[in-house]
């Protein structure tokens, strides 16, 4: 394979974004690609359903100052604004009284007031929750459904240096299609998984599975999950802390479960948020009937996304299901 001035490993945003910008500086530059497509972990399909559906990232989050926000307004796509709250909530199969949907409000309030007044050696976001005496519904969106882990394995720290993700942004068309629109330009070997990296110089080699390739430098963008398993082999062994670093950013799990609904609408508006809160904290996540299509997009998250993931598609697709029979009934 061609030697050039950088390889770029991975034909996610990042790695499309880092052709983009050596292209723009006259750097010559080869993109490979594990997969047979562009777009990592932003990926539209419409094979199941026959409409768009993002399996990947779907919000167009801080559209003040997200990139691709002008990119969709750009493509003609079609967004709609929204606000993540809490339409219905029900605790197992009991819908919350009036009451209780503004003790979730205000927890809101608390659990900012505590964070601002923590002093304490425990950092993990579960310990005020506890404090402040928050439901558990305000729990489960500060961790499985924001971060994609539960309360007790967030830090305080970490959830004050969140970024606002207001204006958020749902799209019709599908944010996956926006990258790959985006990403279009740029040429990309794909079906080229990179089986390790010699780094010692002068320069690199990257051995893939069509090759070696020689280039100044390399530019690696898959995540810190492919990085964990070890994927990619690093030659000589990357140092101590950069392993340590890959093995201390875990990424978080945020699973959907989407289900067809055609004959009714239960009652509820398309892009109404509905929260199931359940023991042992398998609690579910739906966004209804989004742009009113015959959909129900269910999100698991945290450790019990895990264990959904182990279970398999038909299990969750029966998970979900029989919750919102409970609640719905089985007509």
């Amino acid at each position: 394979m061609a030697d050039v001035d950088v390889v770029i490993v991975g034909a996610g945003c990042a790695g499309l974004g880092a052709a983009k910008a050596l292209r723009a500086a006259g750097r010559s530059f080869l993109v490979v690609e594990a997969m047979e497509r562009i777009g990592g972990r932003a990926w539209t399909t419409d094979r199941d359903f026959g409409v768009p559906f993002d399996i990947g990232c779907a919000w167009l989050h801080a559209a003040d100052r997200n990139p691709f926000h002008p990119e969709a307004v750009a493509a003609g796509w079609t967004l709609f604004h929204h606000d993540m709250g809490l339409d219905h909530l029900y605790f197992g199969d009991r819908r919350a009284t009036g009451a209780e949907m503004a003790r979730v409000k205000a927890a809101d309030g608390a659990l900012a007031r505590a964070m601002a007044a923590h002093r304490g050696a425990d950092d993990r976001l579960a310990s005020l929750i506890a404090d402040c005496h928050c439901l558990r519904a305000n729990s489960t969106f500060a961790g499985p459904m924001d971060f994609g882990a539960d309360d007790d394995e967030i830090s305080i720290a970490d959830f004050q240096a969140a970024a606002e993700l207001d204006p958020n942004f749902f799209t019709r068309e599908g944010f996956g299609a926006l990258i790959h629109r985006w990403g279009a330009d740029v040429p990309v070997t794909l079906g080229c998984p990179v089986r390790r990296i010699r780094w010692n110089g002068p320069g690199v080699e990257v051995e893939t599975a069509r090759g070696t390739i020689r280039a100044r430098a390399v530019v690696v963008t898959v995540s810190t999950g492919v990085l964990q398993f070890e994927d990619i082999g690093f030659f000589p062994a990357l140092p101590e802390a950069h392993q340590e670093a890959i093995f201390d950013l875990p990424m978080g799990l945020l699973t959907k479960i989407p289900l067809q609904v055609s004959a009714t609408r239960l009652g509820l508006a398309p892009f109404d948020d509905l929260l199931i809160e359940r023991r042992a904290r398998h609690d579910l996540f739906f966004l209804c009937f989004p742009f009113d299509l015959d959909l129900m997009v269910g999100f698991v998250g945290g450790d019990f996304a895990w264990e959904i993931e182990a279970a398999g598609a038909a299990a969750a697709v029966d998970f979900a299901t029989d919750q919102l029979v409970d609640i719905f009934g089985s007509e």
